[in-house]
This record gives C-alpha cells, structure tokens and sequence, in this order.
C-alpha cells in the first residue's frame, strides 16, 4: 500500500494534510523518516506520525446489486454513480472488484483492500463469474449444442488474438441462458453472442466465484469472513 493511503486510512486528515505531514518529515517507517508519498508500506511496519504509531482500519467488502442505468464509478459521469446509493463512511476509498456496463445489472463486489480484488481479477486465478443472458434470437436445442460447443472450446472475437478461454452455456429458456465465463474481457458477453449471430438484449451478473447475489435491486451487504476468505484461498 502507498504510505499516503496507509495514513489516509489510518487518521481522520485530509489528503492535502497527509501530503503535508510526509513532506515536512513527519513520518517515520521503521525508524527512517519518509519524504515520499508513494514509497510502499505493509500493514505489518512500523509508522509512526509524528511520533504516535499508526494502525490501519479495518478493510471493508461488500457486495452490490446494481441497478441499470448506473455506472461502477466513484463519481457521477454520463450516468450516475453506482455509488450514489451506497451509505456508508468514506466511501470514496473504495472501489468496484470488475465493473459492469451501465445497462447491466446484478452482482458488484467493493473494497478498500486492493491486494484481495487483485486476486479476484487476476487471469491466471480463473474466478469464475455467472450471467444471466436474455437473447434476441431464441435457441433451438439443437442450436444450443452448438454454441455451447463452440463456447467450450473458446471462439475468436473481433479485434482479438488469443480464443476465448472456455466457457459453460446453460439454456434456462429459447431466449434466456446463464453463461459463466473464468475472464473478463471488454464487453465479452455481448461480443461473444454477436460472434455467433445473437444479440444480447439484458444482462445480469448473478455469482462471483461462490458468492451468489441475495440482495435486492439497489440494495448491499457487508460480505461473510468466509465469503472474502473464499477469494484469498481461490
């Protein structure tokens, strides 16, 4: 973590405060004064302000059912910020762990601890996330087998290299389907049905790895201690 973001989240100063403190040689990391804002601290330094040793808040995790219309920002943009609807104290050092497009909806994870959304994000973990997938085009069972084949062994996207990595098709209904998918590349889902001649007409994020959304629209909850150790032993 940034020492600056270390003491951020150790005090109540403002940024402008804490930038401050580190340039006038306020702080000290393991008995050597630190003048520069981004040189990297543990949580297990010792830190001290002005002679009092800091201790970091707790990290928070939470999960989000997102509404349509909004967007995984911190501030307001074209559409207003996923955030608008989150009551909570400084709730602008957290972030979104894998955004979802303004006209999707479901399942968003938040954090302050970078390290465990890294986790989750990072490719070679392979997290697994399920959407619920409405299509233009109904599928026919013997269309279905199809693309479910052609999903499993992973298809090219335009603009793209590399395949996709394999993914699960699971027909609910002629026009409605879960697709899980183990990466997340922009816009993946529509463009994986556009690679097979559909279109996606709503999406909806129900399950990251093995947490499922339980909340209703617009509404969140602090996660479990088993639900965030669920990623760090992933």
């Amino acid at each position: 973590m940034r020492l600056d973001k270390f003491i951020a989240k150790s005090t109540e100063l403002s940024k402008h405060d804490v930038l401050h403190s580190i340039h006038q040689g306020e702080v000290n990391v393991n008995g050597v004064v630190v003048t520069k804002e981004a040189q990297q601290v543990h949580e297990n330094n010792q830190i001290l302000l002005k002679g009092v040793r800091l201790q970091p808040r707790p990290f928070r995790y939470l999960l989000m059912h997102k509404p349509a219309g909004t967007i995984c920002s911190n501030i307001d943009e074209a559409y207003p910020s996923l955030f608008n609807g989150l009551e909570i104290e400084k709730r602008s050092e957290l972030h979104i762990v894998g955004r979802l497009d303004a006209d999707t909806t479901g399942l968003v994870l938040m954090t302050d601890d970078g390290r465990w959304s890294f986790n989750i994000t990072r490719p070679t973990n392979a997290c697994c996330k399920v959407y619920r997938v409405t299509l233009s085009q109904a599928l026919s069972d013997e269309r279905a087998k199809e693309i479910s084949a052609q999903f499993a062994q992973g298809i090219q996207l335009q603009g793209e290299r590399q395949l996709t990595l394999p993914a699960t098709l699971q027909v609910i209904a002629p026009k409605d389907v879960l697709l899980t998918l183990t990466e997340g590349k922009f816009h993946q889902v529509k463009r994986m049905f556009a690679a097979v001649g559909n279109r996606v007409m709503a999406l909806h994020r129900e399950q990251i790895g093995t947490v499922r959304l339980d909340v209703e629209l617009g509404q969140w909850r602090y996660l479990t201690p088993h639900e965030v150790q669920s990623f760090v032993s992933a």
